[in-house]
């Protein structure tokens, strides 16, 4: 069973302008895979789809991990046995923030909190699920030492390159240890130095185990890495090639 399926998926942000034209595809566990294609074909809103930011005109969009988790059955609820594959838009919004545990994101712009320093900008992201105190102490530093930026944990953002900036912006994503990884043109406002950097740190994660889901503009990278490649043009999937190239 595939971890991620997007099933003939259809997004209109005005009727008749589709995004999103029957879009269908799959990610296995563990897989490194690059979205690529112009701005405005709808890279970013596969990725607002999965973690249920917007909602299909048409379509499904399941996951594979979510456990006990309530599933809306029209008026209705369910409690699904784990694990299982669910569709995303049916998830009551009470239980998102379950899924969002379990698919990290990493954003272009950042999105750390500037008046907190390296460990607490990472210890936020686990207060707000609960963790208790031991916890953050043992994970913040396990999960800097991943991202390369053990050695900052007392330095605030306005002291980073922004490339350990977006490195902790990925430390943040993995505090809870997802099962998967998205990152949303995470290389588009850092220098090529930096952007080596970081697609190290996601091909490191990618080897322990942890799905990636990259969106880029970036042909430098996808070229290099030769992981797969799903290219999206004008709403529509036209490549889906392993080892393959932004170009193809």
């Amino acid at each position: 069973m595939p971890q991620i399926e997007f099933k003939n998926i259809v997004k209109e942000y005005e009727p008749g302008n589709k995004v999103l034209d029957n879009v269908s595809f799959t990610i296995d566990a563990g897989e490194f895979v690059f979205l690529v294609g112009p701005s405005g074909v709808g890279k970013s809103t596969l990725v607002k789809l999965l973690i249920r930011e917007e909602i299909p005109n048409e379509g499904e969009v399941l996951f594979d991990g979510l456990s006990e988790l309530e599933v809306a059955e029209g008026m209705e609820t369910s409690l699904v046995s784990s694990p299982t594959s669910v569709n995303v838009p049916d998830l009551p919004y009470e239980r998102l923030p379950e899924l969002r545990r379990r698919i990290g994101v990493v954003f272009q712009d950042f999105k750390v909190l500037k008046s907190k320093n390296v460990f607490e900008n990472v210890a936020v992201a686990l207060e707000v699920g609960g963790a208790s105190e031991n916890e953050i102490r043992e994970v913040v530093p396990n999960v800097l030492s991943l991202v390369g930026l053990a050695e900052m944990i007392e330095k605030f953002p306005k002291e980073l390159s922004g490339g350990e900036i977006q490195r902790l912006s990925i430390a943040r994503a993995l505090a809870h240890e997802p099962d998967v990884l998205v990152a949303d043109e995470p290389t588009g406002m850092i220098d090529p130095k930096s952007t080596e950097e970081v697609v190290r740190v996601l091909d490191k994660i990618n080897s322990l185990g942890t799905t990636v889901l990259m969106a880029t503009h970036d042909n430098t990278i996808v070229d290099s890495m030769k992981k797969r490649v799903l290219r999206i043009e004008e709403g529509k999937i036209v490549s889906d090639k392993e080892g393959g190239k932004y170009s193809e």
